[in-house]
């Protein structure tokens, strides 16, 4: 049976580490259960020029207005959900339970089927509501994961980086991955 993954992506900055985990997990055989919003789309677009058409035959597109969607449902069976990247708006909705959006809706699904949710927020510096609703999130049950990439592996381009952060990601879910090299000590 294949397994199912939510990812959602926003419109901060950053579509490349949703991107890199979409592929790194079509590649496993995942199936993946992604939601845009809107604004995320385009940056996606605009960041790394792939359009919503050129992404894997294992990527699922739920349209955020769709609430309707399985996906909204904690009948439907996934292993969890990573909002990747994640702004500083969806945080605030996830947050205070506002679910008039997919994403925020089935982030709020994840959590009351206590399965992980992973919520990497790209957008700095914080302020304190930003830091009050990753607190809010964080005692719901959700795992914050800001994209703060190690150097411990000697990165030596972007990629590196970004495959550093999403391979973080993939260890939240225990999906076994060779994306960094892990610190074995000195």
């Amino acid at each position: 049976m294949r397994k199912h993954l939510i990812v959602g992506l926003t419109g901060a900055s950053g579509s490349i580490y949703a991107l890199t985990l979409i592929n790194v997990l079509a590649a496993m055989d995942w199936q993946i259960e992604l939601v845009m919003s809107p604004t995320g789309e385009k940056v996606l677009a605009y960041e790394t020029g792939v359009e919503r058409a050129a992404l894997s035959e294992n990527v699922h597109i739920h349209e955020n207005t769709n609430l309707f969607s399985a996906l909204a449902s904690g009948s439907y069976r996934t292993r969890g959900m990573v909002v990747i990247p994640c702004s500083m708006n969806t945080l605030g909705l996830m947050a205070t339970g506002t679910g008039d959006q997919l994403l925020a809706r089935a982030a709020q699904v994840t959590l009351k089927e206590r399965h992980p949710l992973v919520v990497v927020p790209r957008e700095m510096p914080y302020n304190i509501i930003h830091l009050e609703n990753m607190l809010r999130l964080a005692r719901a049950g959700a795992t914050i994961m800001p994209a703060s990439p190690g150097f411990y592996h000697h990165p030596q381009d972007i990629q590196d980086l970004v495959n550093h952060v999403v391979g973080r990601v993939l260890d939240q879910f225990e999906i076994e991955h060779t994306l960094f090299q892990r610190w074995s000590g000195l």
